[in-house]
């Protein structure tokens, strides 16, 4: 007989992971004792050294659903005083903490079954969770995961309750958020004065949305707008969002099947525990306009009890989009409901448990089988990415839009939440809470921190005040060797790769606007191997929303453009005042839709590209002349003339807008393989948001690889540049000692 020490780390709190190790050790009749710690679970057993070996080998393959096991550490330690029995103590704050914290889970089938049951005591209940479902990250205040340390704190249990939390054989047990209709969090409806408690709040808002109401809706990681989908037009109005596409949440996957394709890959991400909005393709082109203009139609079941309670049997689908006003961070507190909402929502559906974390649904395409992120964040925040070479605590504090920040510890890089675009005070004192949250969390205190090279984003702002007051130092990272960087680490890469970078916007290391990019490098540098031809953007800034300035850029074909103050756009032009040049993809894509007459102007970011990739013919194989000069720099001149004679002469837009995207990527291919004939180099990586585009994402990687490369997409972090902290902190980590 030995005593054994066993660690276990990685997701192993909360989720049911205590009586797995009880109904384990009861096979084996070892004693002992297990407990959490702030570095994952600990246990000490007496038993055969053999069977203790055997015991700790099955721990991993054999884990509870929801944990996920980093490592089992075994040491035989010496034997004191002999365990009388096997028992589960008190957790253990340590002063080193090495926990990971569990994303918020989708209701599961057994909490589901118990609320439909009118027999069961939760019946009903919009509350109802274990250890296998439920809130997580959003209602954390700090580790190790205890109700103590939750907003479940306001909620002392009942004896019922109690007692399946202390029944080792209940998947109750120790789950943290339990509660039942007597003791735990209640839902209540406001409109016009009038307040309903309870199910009679739920039934007043399923009467209200059948009548063509638009509810706020609190949620898990914040609130979200919902109506039914032909109310879309007067959410719009409301909500002063033009064209940007809502999400649907549909009742179940038969409901999101009438609408949309759904293949077996996007049906389990769609059924999966995590519930994100899956982006799927329209069965009938131009359906659900109001909804979505373009050809994919975002997509998520319903994941909390409240949810299904909502649609009942009657309901098929809602709109169901973020609640937040001009770029502001999603709406989390019944406060700002009632004073924010009060011009949108006829109407709030609310409850009584905070929330502590704010966390956007998560948004993606499923590509060859694998996630393809448009947005990561509820469901896998604040779940790590392991990465190859990470030994450093580390902070890396993204871009200016879709702001994502980076931390690191040992092998474990924790990629934050969707934040948004840093353009107000209330979105920027968000992403300083959270960067707080997670080294609390996590227990990190950054020896350096990387940010992007524009002096005048807020994040780069945020990482020169933080590494000035922590006295460590600071690099400024070039914004698409961030974006290769990312690509790299999200494929386990540190060889040298090609980087075909395309984004709409980047500051240069020559102080002009990239995003057309070639690069050759790894994370100690990189070369600018090739690019587009910039563009002036007449107007700057105001370019990239009157997108017809591009078009008139590209073509200065004053005919084309009747209405549109051109003489003021052929003065700056010439005159070069306020018109910066920009070899941004994403331009290029704006001033074809322009040409094209596909968008003038764009009511969000990219919707020029959204419209044009949503039009192309997809049989179409035609391209447009490519001219590319001898030091790779693709000149569109010739494609922007065969675009406008295309017009002249009738060519449909769709015609048009394939052989414009056919021609970027044989473009692509042709200046890839010219770098790699010269480089020796055969390993390509695509990265930055126009590899969003689906069109060209099912074409470039197979052109090149028919071409011998190794091709890499992106699958654990989005594209976009809510992704590149990943690559910051992986250059950050290669440059500091």
């Amino acid at each position: 007989m030995v005593r054994m020490r066993i660690e276990v780390r990685g997701i192993v709190q909360g989720v049911g992971f205590r009586p797995f190790i009880h109904r384990l050790v009861s096979e084996y009749g070892f004693r002992g004792w297990v407990r959490n710690s702030s570095r994952g679970v600990d246990m000490e057993l007496e038993g055969k050294e053999n069977e203790l070996r055997q015991f700790a080998g099955r721990i991993a393959p054999e884990k509870p659903l929801l944990a996920d096991v980093e490592s089992v550490e075994c040491t035989l330690c010496e034997s004191g005083e002999p365990f009388t029995d096997f028992e589960i103590i008190e957790s253990r704050t340590m002063q080193s903490r090495d926990t990971l914290i569990s994303p918020d889970i989708g209701v599961c089938p057994d909490c589901l079954r118990e609320m439909r049951d009118p027999a069961d005591p939760r019946y009903r209940y919009p509350f109802l969770n274990c250890t296998n479902c439920g809130p997580r990250f959003t209602i954390i205040k700090d580790i190790p995961y205890d109700r103590a340390k939750t907003s479940m704190s306001d909620f002392p249990m009942c004896p019922r309750c109690e007692s399946e939390y202390r029944d080792i054989t209940n998947r109750r047990y120790h789950a943290e958020p339990t509660c039942c209709p007597d003791c735990g969090p209640q839902v209540f409806y406001e409109e016009g004065g009038e307040r309903f408690e309870r199910d009679e709040a739920i039934e007043q808002a399923r009467k209200r949305l059948k009548e063509g109401a638009i509810l706020a809706v609190k949620g898990l990681g914040g609130l979200h707008l919902a109506c039914l989908p032909e109310r879309a037009a007067e959410l719009r109005a409301r909500k002063h969002r033009d064209g940007k596409p809502f999400a649907l949440m549909c009742r179940d996957t038969a409901c999101a099947e009438a609408i949309a394709f759904i293949d077996g890959a996007e049906r389990e991400r769609l059924e999966s525990i995590r519930r994100p909005i899956v982006l799927l393709r329209k069965k009938e082109r131009g359906s659900f306009p109001e909804v979505s203009e373009n050809n994919y139609m975002g997509v998520m079941l319903p994941y909390t009890p409240l949810h299904y309670l909502l649609f009942g049997d009657d309901i098929d689908a809602l709109i169901m989009t973020s609640a937040n006003l001009s770029d502001k961070p999603i709406l989390h507190t019944n406060e700002e409901a009632r004073t924010e909402l009060a011009s949108i929502a006829d109407g709030l559906l609310l409850h009584d448990r905070d929330i502590q974390t704010r966390c956007d649904d998560s948004l993606l395409y499923v590509v060859n089988g694998k996630d393809y992120f448009v947005r990561r964040s509820r469901g896998y925040v604040p779940y790590p990415i392991r990465v190859k070479g990470v030994e450093k605590n580390l902070l890396s504090c993204g871009a200016e839009q879709k702001a994502s920040f980076a931390l690191s510890r040992g092998s474990s890089v924790f990629p934050s939440q969707h934040i948004g675009d840093l353009k107000n005070y209330e979105t920027f004192a968000n992403y300083r809470r959270q960067i707080a949250h997670f080294e609390r969390m996590f227990d990190i205190s950054p020896a350096a921190i990387a940010c992007d090279l524009h002096p005048d984003y807020l994040s780069s702002q945020c990482a020169r005040e933080m590494a000035e007051e922590l006295q460590i130092p600071l690099l400024g990272v070039q914004h698409h060797h961030a974006h290769m960087a990312a690509c790299m680490a999200d494929n386990d890469l540190s060889e040298p790769v090609i980087g075909i970078i395309w984004d709409g916007v980047g500051y240069g290391t020559d102080g002009t606007v990239w995003g057309g990019e070639f690069l050759l490098g790894d994370y100690s540098g990189f070369e600018r191997k090739g690019h587009i031809r910039p563009i002036p953007l007449i107007g700057g800034d105001r370019a990239v929303k009157e997108i017809w300035r591009i078009g008139y850029a590209l073509c200065r074909d004053t005919s084309l453009y009747g209405g549109f103050p051109v003489s003021m756009a052929e003065t700056q032009l010439r005159s070069g005042l306020n018109c910066p040049l920009s070899s941004g993809m994403g331009r290029l894509f704006d001033g074809a839709a322009s040409l094209m007459d596909i968008c003038q102007n764009a009511s969000y970011e990219g919707e020029g590209a959204v419209l044009l990739e949503s039009a192309a013919d997809e049989d179409c194989t035609e391209c447009y002349p490519c001219e590319i000069s001898g030091d790779n720099v693709f000149d569109y001149a010739p494609m922007v003339r065969a675009i406008l004679a295309d017009r002249a002469a009738g060519v449909s837009r769709g015609r048009m807008a394939a052989r414009f995207m056919n021609t970027l990527c044989l473009m692509a291919a042709d200046i890839t393989e010219a770098i790699g004939r010269e480089s020796g180099v055969n390993a390509a990586v695509l990265s930055g948001g126009s590899f969003q585009n689906m069109y060209i994402l099912s074409r470039l990687p197979r052109m090149l690889e028919q071409r011998g490369f190794r091709v890499y997409t992106h699958s654990r972090v989005s594209c976009s540049d809510e992704g590149l902290s990943l690559g910051q902190l992986m250059i950050l980590n290669a440059a500091v000692e």
